[in-house]
């Protein structure tokens, strides 16, 4: 089995799981976010070697995976985010490996402008289809700004999770999902997406 077909099938049986927990909220949805912080941690914890990084991505992750709790207490705010993040990871993989093209960055090695607009394409394609059909009701403007921010949020994420992933000289964060890695392998880009839209949702730009 390829990395891609891991990776498509993990989504699969992944996705619904996460949202029916977020949909069933309370407890479930409060265990739910301390278990995956604490895993995110275990992995940070492993992966970095001093300390003063150890304290910043403790308090980063824990603030991150708050306003993940905040935001999953209204469903449709927190399907969107996801959404646009596991689309722009599935559409960089794809067209990156599909077109291939000049490298990104030297960052992360395997990340090409091919991916990048891949990544793009697809959150804008799959956030449409999303928002035909929910009956979620927001403006062109808010919802292309949105998603691009996102998408690039999401992006910029996985790439720096490559850099100290390169910093430990490591592929993956772990092996808990198949054709991802670990954790922090899935969640890179979710993780500074979340606080993000969180500050957004505060400011009133894009409730949807």
């Amino acid at each position: 089995m390829n990395n891609l077909t891991q990776r498509i099938l993990s989504s699969i049986i992944l996705l619904p799981l996460v949202f029916y927990i977020i949909i069933q909220g309370s407890n479930f949805l409060l265990f739910f976010t301390l278990i995956c912080l604490f895993i995110a941690c275990f992995e940070w914890h492993k992966m970095t070697k001093k300390i003063y990084l150890k304290i910043f991505g403790f308090i980063f992750l824990t603030i991150s995976l708050h306003t993940f709790y905040k935001i999953s207490l209204v469903p449709n705010e927190v399907f969107f985010v996801i959404l646009i993040c596991v689309s722009t990871d599935i559409g960089g993989y794809v067209f990156g490996k599909l077109l291939k093209g000049p490298k990104l960055t030297k960052i992360s090695p395997n990340k090409t402008y091919s991916g990048m607009i891949g990544g793009y394409f697809l959150a804008i394609m799959i956030s449409i289809v999303a928002i035909n059909f929910t009956n979620i009701n927001v403006s062109f403007f808010n919802f292309f700004t949105i998603v691009i921010l996102i998408s690039t949020v999401s992006q910029l994420g996985d790439i720096s999770i490559s850099y100290f992933k390169r910093l430990s000289k490591i592929k993956n964060t772990g092996k808990l999902i198949p054709g991802h890695g670990g954790l922090l392998d899935r969640i890179d880009g979710m993780i500074f997406a979340f606080p993000v839209y969180y500050l957004f949702s505060l400011m009133d730009y894009m409730i949807i």
